[in-house]
């Protein structure tokens, strides 16, 4: 692992990217990994723009804040428009092409995720869990095991499963962008 990851997760209020960054905050702790997790939204509790920030290290982590972001989740065109160029070079973004139909590069991975949300949970609002699954699929920067337990233990009362659901959906997506066969008893999603 390299010594020091910077990741940032953002959309508009009420898309879950303060979630999303704390259970892959809590996910690293379980693999035993030093980590900050930071939050910001705007004014609003809905529709204003929202960010969480995660710096995961194998080393102690001297600065809090994403200076240069090596992975950014983006789930609103906002959140790509502010977010989207402020990444280290050769940096992974990720959209969600349901939201987002400008990026600052053509090499962002692209996928529904809302729409997979919904067809798979049945509810839109999982979005930001099968982000975190693609992200997490992608990248291997915390172990599936960390993030199955991180959603069982953080996600609100009752909704366990259906997150689970989505956190899996994002890893079957990942597995075809890497071009990898999909697992046994699962059938081809639409990106």
């Amino acid at each position: 692992m390299a010594p020091r990851y910077e990741i940032r997760l953002a959309g508009t209020g009420g898309q879950g990217a303060i979630l999303a960054g704390i259970l892959l905050a809590e996910a690293a702790i379980r693999d035993g990994k030093n980590v900050v997790q930071t939050q910001s939204y705007g004014p609003e509790a809905r529709g204003g723009a929202s960010r969480s920030e995660v710096v995961i290290s194998s080393e102690e982590i001297l600065y809090p804040k994403v200076i240069e972001a090596d992975i950014t989740l983006c789930l609103s065109q906002e959140a790509c428009d502010r977010y989207g160029g402020q990444m280290r070079k050769g940096g992974l973004l990720i959209l969600d092409a349901d939201h987002v139909t400008r990026a600052p590069t053509t090499r962002a991975v692209r996928a529904k995720l809302t729409t997979l949300a919904h067809d798979v949970a049945g509810r839109e609002v999982v979005a930001n869990v099968v982000g975190l699954g693609l992200l997490a699929g992608l990248t291997g920067i915390v172990s599936r095991e960390a993030l199955e337990a991180a959603v069982r233990d953080r996600v609100p009362r009752g909704t366990a499963e259906i997150n689970l659901e989505a956190l899996g959906v994002g890893y079957e997506v990942a597995t075809q962008i890497r071009g990898e066969e999909a697992p046994k008893g699962t059938s081809p999603i639409r990106l």
